[in-house]
């Protein structure tokens, strides 16, 4: 395994505290790093969906953002570095969003109560699309527990600043999984599905950016347990259209 370091500085302000400390989906938002350095564990399946990596971010005081990314062979340490860009919503200028905030006294107090805050999206629209299929009509807590139990039993595990973190299963590795405590055998059967929808190129992030929103949520909802509200899902947290990050800035900070 290799290490390669790579620096990200943003455009506009940020605060890797808050993005460490939001919640939603899998996310608990509690990785907010110890003593004045703060800091976030990520590990994930690369775009192309064929290896994985581990990454620990942090942010000095000037507001750099570094990344020490932990890669089995065959990574591509730049494709790395893009997805946490993406992940982290630091793929673009939040200048402007400032300038919202300026304007409409709502969004400035939401601003204010959040200061930095960009939320963290989902690591690709493979990975929001099987949460989607985990947590729907079941209890979010206890499926962040089964998708935690799948990562470490059938994804990489990685020492990230101290602490054991799991990437999901590739889709390759995840068609493997004939069954799992927990998921009944509809659940597996559209995990399969999501699997093969990534192995064909359908949850690519650069072809679901270019059928834009409402035809790849359409496209989407061909997925066996993707409808409507998931597909929205899918779009707007898994892959950062220009939409899903002022949508995403518009909600309420917290699980979702």
């Amino acid at each position: 395994m290799s290490v390669e370091l790579f620096t990200i500085s943003p455009q506009g302000p940020f605060s890797l505290a808050e993005a460490a400390s939001f919640g939603f989906g899998q996310r608990e938002g509690r990785d907010t790093g110890t003593g004045q350095t703060p800091q976030m564990r990520l590990a994930f399946c690369v775009d192309g969906y064929a290896t994985q990596a581990g990454v620990e971010v942090r942010q000095d005081a000037a507001g750099d953002v570094h990344g020490t990314a932990f890669l089995p062979p065959g990574t591509d340490p730049a494709a790395v570095r893009e997805q946490v860009a993406r992940v982290l919503s630091l793929d673009h200028d939040a200048s402007e969003f400032v300038r919202v905030g300026e304007r409409d006294p709502v969004i400035g107090r939401l601003q204010a109560a959040a200061p930095g805050l960009r939320p963290p999206l989902f690591y690709s629209p493979y990975e929001a699309a099987a949460w989607s299929v985990l947590s729907a009509r079941r209890p979010a807590r206890q499926m962040m527990q089964v998708r935690a139990l799948m990562s470490e039993t059938h994804g990489h595990v990685f020492e990230l600043a101290g602490q054991r973190l799991a990437a999901f299963p590739t889709p390759s590795r995840l068609l493997r999984v004939e069954s799992f405590p927990g998921l009944g055998p509809d659940k597996i059967e559209r995990l399969h599905g999501v699997a093969r929808a990534a192995l064909e190129g359908r949850l690519d992030v650069g072809a679901l950016k270019a059928l834009g929103p409402e035809a790849a949520m359409t496209e989407l909802q061909s997925i066996k347990g993707i409808g409507p509200f998931y597909s929205a899902l899918i779009v707007i947290r898994g892959t950062a259209t220009s939409r899903g990050v002022v949508a995403s800035r518009a909600g309420s900070r917290g699980k979702r």
